[in-house]
């Protein structure tokens, strides 16, 4: 790990006005610092964001929630409002890393976690994201957790979060606070897929902090689920996942949200897919056409193919438990 300094702002305005493009924000480390560990990054400077006043969880004026960036997962998942009107997002949290890393891990820096591909963190290889130009071995090598859509020649990998499937899917908004004054992102603008520029996660700008995250009134309590398939039962990051969403009028769909982990640089969304719902009847056929249609376009690699295939298996059953009532 290289030398660094370290600095504990008292409020946000002072914590923007250290950053330097060497600097990183830290809150509960636990990517920044494996990442340090291993070389991936090195900043220059730590700006210790844990004493700014972002910690609360609010309800907001159109019957929504205001999440500050330092709420811990625990904290989040386990909060008596977030379990009643938005249990997807309580049941993707609870469905990631474990419960000591839940106690440390933050809302914004949930959003911000890089991606868990094996040459990424390995600074004896190449990767494009690591070192833009330096090539993806990935594409020719070991891609069994890698991506089946949106990846580019210059990159493959994965978003690895829980969290942000089921904020896409419930579309919350990320508050971020910079240089140029506060702005709003929705989450669908928030994440980039990787292009020719996939050392580039996200779309803040250089200074910028994520101080909140909002959701909308709208957290379809009644007819959700979060499903996560993986190697492992605890503690692994998901081959797939599916955030379904729906809001039945007695037996037809009125409105349908679908969002994928594990097979895109971020969390995958495609309205047309939703669209297909509407006005049909919550069964295996409508579950199936849409599941079809979110994974248009889905290509694999030598060890990773099977992806296609589990998905939409994956995206029918996660529909089916919605529709259900069932909680997973």
């Amino acid at each position: 790990m290289n030398p660094f300094s370290y600095a504990r702002p008292a409020a946000i305005d002072e914590a923007i006005s250290l950053f330097r493009p060497d600097s990183r924000y830290i809150a509960g480390g636990t990517n920044l610092l494996d990442l340090m560990k291993e070389n991936v990054t090195r900043p220059a400077q730590l700006i210790d964001i844990t004493q700014l006043p972002m910690s609360d969880i609010e309800e907001t004026a159109d019957g929504g929630l205001r999440i500050g960036a330092l709420v811990s997962n625990s904290d989040l998942a386990w909060h008596p409002r977030v379990q009643q009107h938005y249990p997807l997002l309580s049941q993707a949290i609870l469905a990631g890393a474990s419960p000591q890393l839940r106690n440390m891990a933050t809302t914004g820096g949930n959003l911000l976690q890089r991606t868990r591909c094996y040459y990424f963190y390995d600074s004896a290889t190449p990767c494009n994201k690591r070192e833009p130009g330096s090539g993806c071995p990935a594409r020719d090598g070991l891609n069994r957790i890698h991506a089946i859509l949106g990846h580019s020649e210059a990159c493959i990998a994965v978003h690895p979060s829980d969290m942000c499937v089921a904020l896409a899917a419930l579309e919350a908004v990320v508050i971020v606070q910079g240089p140029q004054g506060e702005r709003r992102i929705a989450f669908a603008d928030f994440h980039r897929l990787p292009d020719e520029t996939p050392e580039r996660d996200n779309t803040l700008a250089e200074g910028e902090l994520v101080t909140a995250v909002e959701l909308p009134a709208q957290g379809f309590s009644a007819h959700c689920s979060y499903l996560k398939l993986r190697d492992r039962a605890s503690y692994a990051f998901a081959l797939v996942s599916v955030a379904a969403a729906l809001e039945l009028d007695g037996d037809t769909i009125r409105s349908a949200r679908i969002a994928m982990g594990g097979v895109a640089h971020k969390p995958w969304r495609k309205h047309e897919a939703e669209a297909l719902l509407i006005g049909k009847a919550p069964d295996e056929p409508a579950f199936t056409a849409a599941a079809d249609a979110l994974l248009e376009g889905a290509s694999g690699f030598e060890h990773n193919a099977f992806k296609i295939e589990l998905s939409r298996r994956a995206i029918v059953r996660a529909l089916t438990d919605a529709a259900k009532g069932a909680a997973r």
